[in-house]
């Protein structure tokens, strides 16, 4: 497998689960046609499949494509009703005051900015579960539970509770993570002309989906963190 190509997760005859990495769109748009899709890949490598729902360009994680027209029908219809548990991992800036609550807040698309959304209150009902699963001194690793499916629901949501997303271009400054940054005594290494970053893409992962199947099966899928947040968490513990 070459490096940041999706991961399989789990396939039936029904559906196929991969966990998509950071950067790699879900469709291609007219901006980025010439550009690998997750569903070019997944078409190359299984073949005719249906997408049911998508995942940010730069989040990582969980996503499920269907094998035929009939599970498409069940899975949209799924996601439609709200029947399928959606959680995602992901770094906030600071430490929330609360260890968990929920988060509900209209979203509307932003009257100026085209793709960015709003908190407003002729937006659409949202609501974000969250938890805190670790903190340190300037950033925590959060549990999201989605009720809603808005576009950039999490993400803005963060935002407006005052602890945003780890290197979120639009709903933070998008800078990476610098080692630099977290501490004092931070020395270049002779060999390197200038610091890798810890963090330098959106650090939002889909980490699991919860539903029940065509056959009445209870499936709870999973995709472990990333490599690249991985590696985060055990710096942010060394520190």
């Amino acid at each position: 497998m070459r490096k940041n190509e999706p991961i399989v997760i789990s396939e039936t005859e029904d559906y196929i689960a991969v966990s998509k990495p950071s950067g790699m769109l879900t469709l291609p748009d007219r901006h980025d046609e010439e550009k690998l899709s997750l569903r070019g890949w997944m078409e190359e490598a299984f073949g005719k499949i249906y997408v049911v729902h998508r995942l940010d360009k730069d989040t990582s994680g969980l996503i499920l494509f269907a094998k035929n027209a009939e599970a498409h029908q069940y899975f949209n219809a799924l996601f439609e009703e709200r029947k399928i548990e959606k959680i995602y991992h992901g770094f906030v800036d600071g430490k929330p005051f609360q260890l968990e609550g929920t988060i509900e807040a209209p979203i509307a698309e932003h009257s100026a900015r085209n793709g960015t959304m709003v908190i407003h209150n002729r937006g659409k009902a949202s609501r974000t579960d969250y938890q805190v699963l670790q903190s340190w001194n300037s950033y925590s690793l959060l549990s999201f539970t989605l009720h809603t499916g808005r576009t950039h629901q999490i993400r803005i949501h963060c935002r407006h509770i005052g602890h945003p997303i780890a290197c979120d271009p639009f709903y933070n400054d998008g800078k990476p993570v610098l080692l630099s940054n977290l501490k004092k005594k931070f020395k270049l290494s002779r060999n390197a002309e200038e610091e890798n970053p810890l963090m330098n893409r959106l650090a939002l992962h889909s980490y699991s989906l919860g539903f029940t199947d065509r056959k009445d099966n209870k499936i709870l899928l999973e995709a472990p963190l990333p490599k690249d947040m991985q590696a985060f968490v055990k710096q942010l513990n060394k520190l």
